[in-house]
């Protein structure tokens, strides 16, 4: 299983995204962390997009899980609403490659 980084911003994604949802439904940080763990184990199992990401849909929450693969190591980029602005966490991909 490769290893799992979350940016700073795509931490703080996560967090605005569970606070936003506790209150309505526990199943988001559950859900977020079976992706994770499935990226994890499969990290090429979705397609990598003409930008250098990869995106992974959650089924239940309109929400994605963007990430990118340096150096061995699978770094998330952004957690993002799928109905809030779209595109935002673009100027993310700017890591070092």
């Amino acid at each position: 299983m490769i290893s799992v980084e979350l940016t700073f911003e795509a931490k703080d994604d996560l967090f605005d995204a569970v606070d936003y949802y506790e209150d309505k439904e526990r199943r988001l940080r559950d859900e977020v962390a079976t992706i994770l763990n499935t990226v994890a184990s499969a990290p090429y199992l979705w397609s990598e997009r003409s930008a250098g990401y990869r995106r992974v849909n959650c089924p239940v929450f309109p929400y994605y899980i963007t990430y990118v693969i340096r150096d061995g190591i699978i770094v998330v980029v952004a957690i993002a609403a799928s109905r809030r602005k779209p595109g935002y966490w673009h100027g993310r991909l700017d890591l070092k490659k």
